[in-house]
């Protein structure tokens, strides 16, 4: 991605100033780990080192996982060093404040929207720039109170789906695109729309049928939940007004704190999944995710992010977020403690509950963010411990059989639902 984004006018343009923590260095981690877990890590790391698999895992070599096509998801480790459209992102974002959008809605299921509501919630809005709100259910009731609550002559709405075909996105921009025309009229309906998803897909045709006002491509080598700092996650932020190449920096900047030549045990990323694996693999499985106020949205997307990744073949890393901390004795040998601490936060409570945790035996992380603007940064390193954490499980990270499964059953249900209710001859 490139430096620092070009001066732009306009209240809803957000400065690098305005990033707490992009520039400032958090302070040093803090590993917990006692006697056994930290010679294990130890040792993983210098098995690593002397494989070289670090390297390997940015070279996509698929062996380093079980060798099943692996390397075709792994685009997401390109994404914090690629060129951005920071251009036309800019363009898009003076597009949606001139033409008087208040709000933007986006219309998505999992990884497609997960991430942005993460960066919508943990950056805020900026000043003079659109409001967020994301829709990723079917409910009824739900549906209609977001419906009701916005002004839809002055809402744009997103729909984002990777396959194009997701069941639940189609019908959400269906029922929108409705609800628009009656509040716009039909020729203006679709100017209040963009789409975010692959090319070539169903969703791509439907939009430029609709005349949305943009299209924007994911990237197919890029997994739902590993995409949210590809067009999935920025599209949305930049539409609220958010500079999308200062947002993304810290992850450039991850990406080479984590980057091939740098050891294991010094590789926040490889030594972060390393602890993960290990600890599972040792019936540390449940990983409690302690998150500063400032950043507590990113939860959600950690519990998508390390459960689809690594809950497969009996294995894998079991998220547990939101959960207030209980003494020592209320739990069991199965924990491993990791807290995301944002240094300028005004929260120290889980500091000595987290004490207690570690003096008694159960093994404790702390991970010093810099400041809610490093979020990017820290989108990078989940992902990258994710990949490794799938590797000393043994297990591929990036597919998802559970869930294709249960968007097939999801379209033969609507398939034999709008058959049974079809008259016959119809």
């Amino acid at each position: 991605m490139p430096g620092a984004p070009s001066p732009r006018p306009g209240p809803a343009r957000t400065r690098r100033a305005d990033f707490p923590g992009v520039s400032p260095a958090a302070a040093p981690s803090r590993w917990r780990l006692g006697r056994a877990l930290r010679a294990a890590l130890d040792e993983e790391c210098r098995a690593w080192d002397r494989d070289g698999r670090v390297a390997r895992l940015w070279r996509k070599d698929a062996a380093l996982w079980t060798g099943g096509g692996e390397a075709r998801w792994l685009g997401w480790l390109d994404l914090a060093g690629a060129a951005m459209p920071a251009d036309a992102l800019a363009r898009f974002a003076d597009g949606v404040r001139a033409d008087g959008f208040t709000d933007v809605l986006l219309l998505g299921m999992g990884g497609s929207s997960l991430g942005a509501e993460v960066v919508g919630r943990v950056s805020g809005a900026p000043a003079g720039g659109a409001a967020l709100h994301v829709l990723d259910s079917t409910d009824p009731a739900q549906i209609a109170r977001t419906a009701a609550r916005l002004d839809l002559s002055r809402t744009l709405c997103i729909v984002s789906s990777k396959s194009g075909t997701t069941l639940e996105s189609a019908l959400l921009a269906d029922y929108f695109l409705d609800r628009v025309r009656q509040a716009v009229g039909p020729a203006r309906a679709g100017s209040h729309f963009a789409a975010v998803t692959d090319p070539g897909s169903a969703l791509e045709a439907a939009a430029r049928a609709e005349g949305f006002r943009h299209v924007w491509y994911g990237r197919p080598d890029v997994g739902g939940r590993f995409s949210v700092l590809s067009s999935y996650g920025l599209v949305p932020a930049a539409a609220c007004g958010l500079d999308a190449p200062a947002f993304a920096a810290p992850a450039r900047r991850m990406a080479g704190r984590c980057g091939p030549a740098v050891p294991a045990g010094r590789n926040p990323g490889a030594r972060l999944g390393l602890l993960l694996g290990l600890a599972a693999a040792a019936g540390r499985d449940k990983a409690t995710l302690v998150l500063s106020p400032s950043v507590r949205a990113l939860g959600a997307w950690l519990e998508q992010l390390l459960a689809e990744s690594t809950g497969k073949a009996g294995r894998g890393v079991v998220p547990v977020v939101d959960e207030d901390l209980g003494p020592p004795s209320a739990y069991g040998s199965d924990r491993l403690f990791v807290h995301v601490r944002v240094d300028d936060d005004p929260d120290p409570g889980p500091d000595a509950a987290l004490d207690a945790l570690a003096e008694a035996g159960h093994p404790v992380v702390t991970l010093p963010v810099a400041g809610r603007g490093a979020l990017a940064g820290e989108f990078f390193r989940w992902e990258f411990a994710a990949a490794v954490c799938g590797a000393v499980l043994g297990v591929n990270p990036f597919d998802q059989p559970d869930v294709e499964a249960a968007k097939a059953a999801a379209r033969a249900l609507a398939a034999l639902r709008v058959s049974m209710t079809t008259p016959a001859g119809g």
